[in-house]
């Protein structure tokens, strides 16, 4: 697998195919730059991917701005609603570590949220707005202007040292992000298939070669994600 081709089609605002590992959740993701998404590609996602559309963002990030885990924010209310403790999630099969949900948001600008033009707007103003380089204090301003919750685009937070203790699509794929250069946020849609599963592996690579899309596994964004972690040992 060629990483920098991979890398290349993201700057370009193409999207990319992601499978994980076949000892995980077996599945591969659809996933954009967040900062280049378009109601088009959201179309795209919703008819020819099928999945939840989410959007990432880095552990660090998330923390700075005070954008929490949900299973957290459920937890710290669990005196209030007893039963948010008992549906802790605490069994997920695939991964030992905690889900990946944060908040669900809304951009003010839409109207009911969940159009193309809505969640595209939502998800790349998003990521516009949590990296514009601005102080910390002057970007909370402008999320609580700009964004309301809850919403249609479901925000995942990676885990504090990315690929090091959960490797999941949220993960990956912000990595990849990062290797490409552009704003470390991905819009992410699981593949689903016509058995009412996930789509298998095998006809994923059919869907890549006939739509041109390029595909990559988990094990080679970690390859590569290993080698550029030398030079940026602060991710």
């Amino acid at each position: 697998m060629q990483i920098e081709s991979i890398l290349e089609d993201i700057r370009k605002g193409k999207p990319i195919l992601v499978y994980d590992f076949d000892d995980r959740e077996r599945e591969c993701d659809m996933t954009v730059a967040s900062e280049f998404v378009t109601p088009a590609i959201i179309q795209k996602m919703r008819k020819e991917a099928g999945g939840l559309i989410c959007v990432t963002t880095p552990y660090s990030t998330a923390k700075e701005l005070g954008l929490p885990f949900m299973s957290d924010v459920y937890w710290d209310d669990c005196e209030k609603y007893p039963l948010l403790r008992a549906m802790a999630p605490t069994d997920i099969p695939y991964d030992r570590t905690k889900s990946s949900f944060g908040l669900t948001v809304n951009h003010r600008k839409t109207y009911t949220g969940i159009t193309d033009k809505d969640r595209a707007l939502t998800a790349s103003e998003y990521a516009k707005v949590i990296f514009s380089g601005k102080p910390t204090e002057e970007i909370k301003k402008e999320l609580g202007a700009d964004f309301r919750a809850p919403g249609h685009i479901h925000l995942l937070n990676t885990s504090e040292k990315i690929l090091e203790s959960r490797f999941g699509h949220t993960e990956l794929c912000t990595a990849l992000m990062y290797m490409a250069g552009v704003k470390p946020s991905a819009t992410i849609c699981e593949m689903m298939g016509d058995d009412y599963g996930s789509r298998p592996k095998a006809s994923v690579k059919e869907y890549a070669d006939a739509e041109g899309i390029q595909i990559i596994d988990g094990n080679e964004v970690i390859a590569a994600w290993k080698e550029f972690k030398k030079d940026h040992p602060e991710l």
